[in-house]
C-alpha cells in the first residue's frame, strides 16, 4: 500500500469527526442518483411525486452533509472558530478581507480600543505603533534584553486577535508582586522570548500574529531603539517617554534620539496602499507624535491620497496637554509634522457623568474644549458625535461607534 493511499485512509480514523458527514453526503448523492434515474420513467403521478420527494431529500441531505463536513474542517484548522456559524466565518474571511485598507498610527490603550472596533468591519488593518515607551515592564525588558518595547505592541496584538478569549487574557496577564517577574505581563515576556528565538523582532511579531489569528497586522514604526525628548516651555529638557508627563511642565516640542531613525519598510508600504489613515486616539506627545517624528512616515502620509483622520482625546492629560482645546491638539500635531497630515478631526461631544468628571478633575484632567471653528479655519473638517463611553470609571471612545463613523468616510474616498 502506497504512502498516499495510507494517508487517505487516515480520514477514516476514529475521532476525526468526518466519517459520519462523508457517509451522509454519500447517502444524499445516492438518493439524487436514484431519484433522477426514475424521474419521468413512470406516468403515474404518485410515482413521480415519490421521485420528486427522493430528489428533494437527496439535495437537503447532501447540503447538510457538506455543511457539517466543512464545519469539521474549519474547526480542525481554525479552533477559535469552533461553534461559529459557517456563514459568519465566510463573512469574516471573505467580506472583511475585501474591506478598505486602513492604517492606524499611535500607541497606548487609545489605539487598542480603536482597533477592537475596526476589526469588526475589516481585516485589512495595519497598526503602526510607537517604539518610544521606556516605562514599566516594557522599559525593564528594553533595557535588559535590548529589544523594542513590547507593551503598546502587545495591546494592539490582543485588540486585533481572533483567538479565544482565554488566549487574549493570557497575553494580558500581569504577574503580581513577590517575584522577579513582578509587573511583567505574560505577553511582554512572550514577545521577548520569541524575539530571542527568531533573532528578529519583526519575525517574532509575524509568528505571534499567527498564534493569535490576527485580523490585520501590527508593525513598529521603527526598528531603532529611540528615546523621546521633550523641550518644555520654560527651557528645561526631559528625556524618556515615561518621565515626560511626570515632569508636569508645559511642552513646547518633542524630538527623538537619534534624530533620524529609519521607518520600518512594511510601515511605509502599508501607508502607500492605505485608503484611510487614522491618527489616535492616544497620548498626543508620547503616543501619536513620536511616530510622525520619523520623517519617512510623515512624508508617506502627506503623499498619500488616502483620507486622513485625527481622533482627538476626550480628556486632557496631566503633564502633556493641560488646558488644551481640540484645536490645540491639531496645532501640535501639525507643528511636529505637516499641514497635510490630516483632513478630518473627530471630536467627542457626548455628555459625561459629573461624578466621573469630578474624579478626573482631582487628577487635573478635564474635558477637551471643542473649538470647532478654529479647526475649520485651519482648513480641516470636524466630525462631532457622542463617542464617549465610561468603563470602570475610565472615559474611553466607544470603539464600535467610532469605527462606524470612520467607515462612513470610506464612501467619500
Amino acid at each position: 500500500m502506497t504512502a498516499r493511499v495510507r494517508s487517505s485512509f487516515k480520514w477514516l480514523y476514529p475521532g476525526i469527526g468526518v466519517k459520519r458527514w462523508i457517509a451522509l453526503s454519500t447517502f444524499g448523492v445516492l438518493l439524487l442518483v436514484f431519484g433522477t434515474a426514475h424521474l419521468g420513467g413512470d406516468e403515474y403521478w404518485l410515482v413521480q411525486f415519490l421521485d420528486a420527494v427522493i430528489i428533494t431529500s437527496g439535495i437537503i441531505i447532501l447540503i447538510l452533509g457538506i455543511k457539517r463536513l466543512m464545519r469539521s474542517f474549519i474547526a480542525a484548522f481554525m479552533p477559535a472558530s469552533r461553534g461559529s456559524e459557517l456563514v459568519d466565518l465566510l463573512y469574516q474571511r471573505k467580506q472583511l478581507s475585501h474591506a478598505p485598507k486602513i492604517i492606524t498610527i499611535g500607541g497606548g490603550t487609545g489605539l487598542s480600543v480603536l482597533l477592537s472596533g475596526l476589526k469588526e468591519f475589516t481585516s485589512n488593518i495595519t497598526a503602526i505603533v510607537t517604539v518610544a515607551d521606556d516605562g514599566g515592564s516594557s522599559g525593564r525588558l528594553r533595557q535588559e534584553f535590548d529589544i523594542l518595547p513590547p507593551g503598546d505592541i502587545r495591546n494592539c496584538l490582543v485588540a486585533l486577535a481572533d483567538a479565544p478569549v482565554l488566549m487574549r487574557d493570557l497575553f494580558q496577564f500581569r504577574f503580581k508582586s513577590g517575584s522577579e517577574l513582578s509587573g511583567h505581563s505574560f505577553g511582554n515576556l512572550f514577545i521577548t522570548v520569541m524575539t530571542q528565538l527568531t533573532g528578529d523582532f519583526e519575525k517574532a511579531l509575524k509568528e505571534i500574529s499567527k498564534v493569535l489569528a490576527l485580523r490585520g497586522q501590527v508593525i513598529p514604526s521603527s526598528l531603532h531603539n529611540v528615546v523621546l525628548v521633550a523641550q518644555h516651555k520654560d527651557g528645561t529638557i526631559t528625556e524618556g517617554e515615561n518621565k515626560i508627563p511626570k515632569a508636569l511642565r508645559a511642552i513646547n516640542r518633542v524630538s527623538l534620539k537619534p534624530e533620524h531613525p529609519q521607518a520600518t519598510p512594511d510601515a511605509i508600504k502599508a501607508i502607500k496602499e492605505a485608503q484611510l489613515i487614522i491618527l489616535g486616539p492616544g497620548s498626543l506627545y508620547t503616543s501619536i507624535i513620536p511616530n510622525l517624528l520619523i520623517k519617512e512616515i510623515t512624508d508617506a502620509i502627506v503623499a498619500s491620497q488616502a483620507t486622513k483622520v485625527y481622533v482627538c482625546n476626550a480628556m486632557t492629560q496631566p503633564g502633556e496637554t493641560d488646558g488644551y482645546s481640540a484645536s490645540d491638539h491639531v496645532k501640535a500635531l501639525v507643528a511636529h509634522s505637516h499641514p497635510r497630515i490630516l483632513d478630518y478631526c473627530v471630536v467627542n461631544t457626548g455628555e459625561i457623568p459629573q461624578e466621573i468628571l469630578r474624579r478626573y478633575a482631582k487628577e487635573n484632567s478635564y474635558l477637551v474644549v471643542n473649538d470647532r471653528k478654529k479647526i475649520e479655519n485651519m482648513g480641516y473638517r470636524v466630525i462631532e458625535d457622542d463617542f464617549g463611553i465610561v468603563e470602570s470609571d475610565v472615559i474611553r471612545h466607544d470603539p464600535l461607534k467610532l469605527a462606524r463613523i470612520i467607515f462612513g468616510l470610506v464612501e467619500e474616498i
